[in-house]
């Protein structure tokens, strides 16, 4: 899971501090550094930070505690099934 931000982001600081407290792994990407990952987050028609992209290809834009919750459910799931 990759979450792209940039610095000073209420929204993208409170995404990392959910996703640890699930204990999910994620990457970032610092879009006021990055270019390309600016123009790929706007070509899939986004213009706030955080843009989280899941390996499921969900994403989504925002701080969003209902789609990190699901997230974590679904990695509970997988962790039963094997």
């Amino acid at each position: 899971m990759t979450v792209y931000s940039k610095p000073s982001c209420v929204q993208c600081n409170a995404t990392y501090r959910a996703l640890e407290n699930k204990g999910i792994a994620y990457e970032t990407v610092d879009l006021s550094q990055d270019a390309g990952a600016l123009e790929r987050i706007r070509t899939l028609g986004y213009m706030q930070a955080p843009v989280v992209i899941t390996e499921t290809g969900d994403h989504w834009s925002g701080f969003r505690p209902d789609k990190i919750e699901e997230l974590a459910k679904q990695a509970t799931a997988e962790l039963r099934r094997t």
